[in-house]
């Protein structure tokens, strides 16, 4: 009796000590505003976790790194939700998303910042975001801020040879944030900002809106996710021939703006985005990847997923466990000098590196993925407009 008793006891501690899974969150807006620019990011997040997956896993016994999804919807009641249930139900090592930046916040201030909980955003970009911790390093993200992409449209703008513009913001965090840049730098460097005023997401018609900002200038800046009144209010302008130029950031860089309003419309329309140098040869291994999952290697953010996800699972390896208060400090030594460069794709490298008690130095996807005193990173934007009936993109230089 007692052999079979110490047998017992010592079976059950050899599965409480053993290494479980790893599992990550994954809250993306799969519904909302901006459905279709999510749809691939999702993909690469996915693709990044098979990719560790099909190279041996998590840590000496092969763990699988999994992504719990759920769905944020671009909303941060949604966000706060979807994460509180990921961190205090499914139990996750670390937050990868959301990509709304109003959910971004919502989620970190109210769940996974007094839980103790990483997170790295894939795309949600509002200046906000850089100032809010209060020195707890946990809030993430490897797209750039705001900060500069507001910066970058104004002074495409210039070159343009844009010198008024009548500027009109959706009222959310995201788009709040960036038209407030925007028209600081636009004033700056010598325009007019002739109008500058909020419009609620979603309404049926903009049409008043239109005729109060037409009256004022040509040239409108249009900040707005294109499924939440974007679109609206650019036919409302159209069809009352109030402006003769668009400019707009990444809320409004979707092919539905394309099928909704008419290519033969869109001429002198221009949004940016965050982009990546698809000269690097960290872009020419995603794209390889990307490419042979047939998941668009250069579609907005896209890029920022997949490494998102690769360095939460670099993190959590060179912590040597998925214990969460380990993984802010390991996921600011992999994504920096000193160390032999990993690419995207090369986990198996990068394991054995590890495994050693070797210096890894993550180069993304979608650039330089060293972070800030802040959690924010360098970036570069592109400049996109229609050409022969879909959106082309050029790196502003």
């Amino acid at each position: 009796m007692k052999k079979i008793l110490f047998a017992n006891t010592l079976i059950g501690m050899l599965a409480t000590t053993a290494v479980a899974d790893v599992n990550i969150g994954n809250p993306m807006a799969l519904t909302g505003p901006i459905p279709d620019l999510v749809a691939p990011m999702a993909q690469a997040v996915d693709l990044a976790a098979q990719n560790i997956n099909d190279q041996g896993g998590m840590f000496s016994g092969g763990e699988a790194y999994n992504v719990i999804r759920a769905d944020s919807a671009c909303d941060p009641v949604a966000a706060v939700d979807a994460v509180t249930k990921l961190i205090n139900v499914s139990s996750v090592a670390a937050i990868v998303g959301p990509v709304c930046s109003g959910a971004a916040i919502a989620q970190a201030e109210s769940v996974s910042i007094p839980a103790g909980v990483v997170t790295l955003s894939v795309s949600a970009s509002s200046p906000a975001i850089t100032n809010m911790e209060n020195g707890t390093d946990l809030v993430f993200r490897t797209a750039a801020s705001d900060a500069y992409q507001g910066v970058a449209l104004a002074n495409l703008a210039i070159a343009k040879g844009i010198t008024d513009v009548a500027v009109s913001y959706a009222n959310d965090d995201y788009n709040v944030a960036i038209a407030g840049v925007f028209s600081e730098a636009f004033t700056a460097a010598g325009g007019t900002v002739t109008a500058n005023e909020a419009h609620e997401p979603s309404k049926a018609s903009y049409r008043s809106e239109v005729a109060t900002l037409g009256a004022t200038s040509d040239n409108l800046a249009l900040f707005a996710y294109y499924g939440s009144g974007g679109i609206t209010l650019m036919r409302n302008a159209l069809e009352t021939s109030a402006f003769t130029t668009f400019i707009g950031a990444d809320g409004m860089l979707s092919d539905e703006v394309i099928d909704q309003i008419g290519s033969e419309n869109l001429g002198t329309t221009t949004f940016t985005t965050s982009a990546s140098d698809p000269t690097t040869k960290a872009f020419g291994a995603w794209k390889a990847i990307a490419d042979a999952a047939g998941v668009p290697a250069s579609d907005p953010f896209v890029p920022n997923a997949y490494d998102a996800t690769f360095m939460i699972a670099l993190a959590i390896e060179k912590a040597g466990s998925a214990d969460r208060e380990g993984i802010a400090a390991a996921l600011r030594e992999i994504a920096s000098a000193p160390g032999e460069v990993i690419l995207p794709g090369e986990w198996e490298k990068a394991k054995g590196i590890l495994a050693k008690g070797g210096d890894i130095n993550y180069e993304g996807a979608a650039g330089n993925q060293d972070f800030d005193e802040n959690g924010d990173v360098a970036g570069l934007f592109s400049m996109s407009s229609v050409v022969d009936g879909a959106w082309a993109a050029t790196l502003i230089e």
